[in-house]
């Protein structure tokens, strides 16, 4: 099953009806692939790059937006609620609600502590624990304003501008499973994953 599909489906079970693929290569296999949504329940539209925009520039193509939607990546393993991160982005009133994940990194390699040249501390193999953007934000229609016309924006930019400029950016600290497939070794393991529990992905 293709990830993308999976991030539909799941869509879908958390509520939501109406969903924009915005698109440049393989552009028309991902459109003939899922049509216009009816198959999995949803509206499927697309919006068409002529050049790659980044992450948020894409944004700026749509019309008729919600006051609040979601955006994310259609690269992603996650058992993440959809659902729940709309819902506290709405009670919290947020400009911007980023997903986020406690994500582990073991260094294989002793860790020396130094200031300047003289030593502190050594700490064997460590692991060391970071917060990460998962690719999914929840956004208010009113931070599209920001980004530039036609050229190339990313969701971190926009982000960053959103907070410079004292609107309400939050993080929804989501207690899930998650794995970008955007490398080989992390799809390998995505495959894995998702082979030996799909349940867990796609409930029911």
């Amino acid at each position: 099953m293709p990830i993308l599909e999976v991030v539909l489906r799941q869509l879908k079970k958390h509520g939501f009806t109406h969903v924009t693929l915005a698109v440049n290569h393989l552009a028309r296999l991902i459109e003939a692939f899922f049509g216009d949504g009816e198959q999995l329940g949803l509206h499927i539209d697309y919006s068409l790059e002529d050049r790659a925009m980044g992450t948020a520039g894409p944004l700026k193509l749509l019309k008729n937006l919600d006051d609040h939607f979601l955006v994310m990546n259609g690269d992603l393993l996650t058992t993440l609620d959809y659902s729940r991160l709309m819902s506290f982005h709405l009670e919290n009133r947020c400009d911007i609600t980023i997903g986020t994940f406690a994500k582990k990194l073991k260094i294989d390699l002793g860790v020396v502590e130094s200031e300047g040249p003289r030593f502190l501390n050594y700490i064997e193999k460590p692991t060391y624990s970071f917060m990460v953007s998962m690719g999914v934000y929840a956004l208010n229609r009113g931070v599209v304003a920001s980004i530039p016309d036609g050229q190339p924006f990313d969701m971190p930019d926009l982000v960053l501008s959103q907070k410079r400029m004292g609107k309400t950016v939050m993080c929804f600290m989501a207690d899930c499973e998650w794995l970008d497939i955007g490398r080989v070794d992390d799809y390998e393991t995505a495959v894995e994953l998702f082979e030996s529990s799909r349940e867990r992905y796609l409930p029911g």
